[in-house]
């Protein structure tokens, strides 16, 4: 194939890809009684979920500067199919399993590239894993879920619904990420690449986590949570900046009735950033010493 050739047929494939999501995007944005009365509506509905599953469609996205935006119509496309599901016993699980018809747990194959080790792991359909990733049971992974290319998810981890978790990215044993499905526009956690996130940590409510960036054991963090930057002296929130290492820490409460009992506030804290060719481990060892 000449190289000619071969950029047409890219660029064909990139026009199919993207003709396929406006037309998924077309559908499920149409109003759920109207879905009712389409007959193609579960096929579709796969099929929009196997674009969730391949990364063609994702609950949310990274803007040219940065910034993280919500797929509406995701959103709206995975209520749609609870929506339009029946409630149906599912075979095979031990115990027995009464779910959503159009959302029931994966089967993952080899040739999908992904270690699945088994022991009570579930990953709903619509719930995307990056060939390279692995995970340890038990876990849970929800619709509409990312996790990108060579991250280990631990065990008992929940990726909740629309959580984008990027590539290299550890999550260690325990670690909850929220999920939100409405509002359809609310941002999800976010935790982008090369992140290594500690036993036990809990990020909440769209809480986005920079690249290169390490959370200790215990870290709780939301969108409102304030992390106190002891390196350059200032207050963030929202997000976690790239590279910071980030530590349980508290801070007195106040008035005199706290004072008296020597009360004091949970308080993340910024100890220090990481150096981008020193390992997460060792910077966390370091700064908890």
């Amino acid at each position: 194939m000449t190289a000619t050739a071969a950029t047409a047929a890219t660029a064909a494939t990139a026009e199919t890809v993207q003709t396929s999501r406006t037309e998924l995007r077309e559908f499920v944005s149409r109003p759920v009684p109207e879905l009712r009365e389409d007959p193609t509506a579960p096929q579709r509905i796969s099929e929009f979920l196997g674009a969730l599953e391949s990364g063609e469609a994702r609950a949310a996205e990274r803007d040219a500067d940065g910034t993280w935006h919500a797929n509406a119509w995701v959103k709206s496309g995975i209520l749609a199919a609870f929506a339009l599901s029946e409630t149906l016993e599912l075979p095979g699980w031990p115990g027995g399993a009464v779910d959503k018809s159009l959302v029931p747990p994966r089967q993952i194959e080899s040739r999908h590239g992904i270690r699945l080790v088994p022991g009570g792991t579930s990953v709903r359909r619509g719930a995307g894993l990056a060939a390279g990733t692995v995970v340890m049971p038990p876990s849970y992974l929800n619709t509409g879920a990312w996790v990108g290319a060579g991250s280990m998810v631990d065990s008992h981890v929940l990726v909740g619904s629309c959580a984008q978790v990027g590539e290299h990215v550890h999550l260690s044993t325990a670690v909850q990420l929220g999920g939100v499905l409405e509002p359809v526009g609310a941002t999800p956690v976010v935790i982008e690449d090369d992140v290594f996130v500690g036993a036990q940590c809990g990020l909440f409510e769209g809480v986005i986590v920079r690249e290169c960036a390490v959370l200790a054991p215990g870290v709780t963090l939301t969108s409102r949570t304030v992390i106190y930057d002891l390196v350059n002296g200032r207050e963030v929130s929202g997000e976690v900046p790239a590279g910071a290492v980030v530590v349980p820490g508290s801070r007195p409460a106040r008035g005199a009735y706290a004072e008296g009992l020597g009360l004091s506030l949970y308080a993340p804290v910024i100890v220090k950033y990481r150096d981008g060719s020193t390992d997460a481990s060792t910077v966390l060892e370091e700064a908890l010493r």
